[in-house]
């Protein structure tokens, strides 16, 4: 009963956040992609302070260039616009998410849709120009969310249109933590990470009812270094694997050492 409570009570909050988030963007029109993800990033950065979202960061957020993580779901575009100023370049379906899909419309997303004719020039083209303005670009390599057991391969296209721009790319990885205070039963593979069939509404709901989640974003040093060019961008997208592949280890075996220390 005390987490349905809670789930009623910061849905409330969410829905007052988007209210107040909303006439900001009547009011002031951000014209700008550097407008827009400045105002995705407060609003993100608001809320992950309103829950009580803990967010680690191990390395840096590259300045601009491109970014690629895994992907678990919803949470982890929250989390990389509350960090910093940034674009995302996602697949359509995001855009039909409730309350996600109008966020990351509203600050200027852009959106890939497989099989489309113009998809990919649009992304390139959304790529240049967030980089024009001095923005990163996070995107998902994968092209779906998982329960973040296992990384699915990456898929080569964007990673090959952020090549084409001429962008480094950076890897990075996230992972998420639950501490004491919920029920029992409650996991970051179900509770946490959004995959699969689940429905977002009631996923959503079931989240703002956990206490203590913390994000751990972890940035490799420096950008991948490809030793494919374009037309071997299958090869590059393994290297981009193996790059962000190595930042779960890394963060795997921190988990590992904390536990031992408990």
């Amino acid at each position: 009963m005390a987490g349905f409570l809670r789930s009623v009570g910061r849905s409330l909050q969410l829905g007052g956040m988007f209210v107040v988030a909303g006439t900001e963007l009547l009011v002031t029109r951000p014209a700008t992609r550097q407008a827009r993800a400045d105002w995705l990033h407060r609003f993100c950065a608001r809320a992950m302070k309103r829950f009580g979202v803990e967010i680690e960061v191990v390395g840096r957020y590259p300045e601009a260039g491109a970014v690629i993580s895994n992907h678990l779901g919803y949470l982890d575009i929250v989390v990389f616009a509350a960090l910093h100023p940034c674009v995302f370049v996602s697949k359509a379906e995001i855009a039909r998410w409730p309350v996600v899909g109008w966020m990351t419309t509203m600050s200027g997303t852009v959106y890939v849709e497989r099989g489309r004719g113009g998809s990919a020039r649009r992304a390139s083209g959304g790529m240049q120009t967030a980089a024009k303005a001095g923005l990163p670009v996070v995107f998902f390599p994968e092209g779906t969310t998982t329960n973040g057991e296992a990384m699915l391969k990456f898929h080569s296209g964007l990673l090959a249109q952020a090549m084409e721009a001429g962008q480094p790319v950076t890897a990075a990885y996230v992972s998420y933590e639950l501490g004491e205070g919920n029920e029992a039963g409650v996991t970051v593979a179900d509770d946490v990470a959004y995959w699969g069939d689940t429905p977002m509404w009631p996923h959503v709901f079931r989240f703002l009812a956990l206490r203590n989640v913390r994000a751990v974003v972890r940035f490799a040093e420096e950008p991948i270094r490809f030793s494919s060019d374009l037309l071997h961008r299958k090869q590059a997208a393994v290297e981009a694997y193996n790059a962000v592949s190595a930042l779960e280890r890394a963060s795997l075996a921190q988990m590992g050492r904390q536990t031992a220390q408990v």
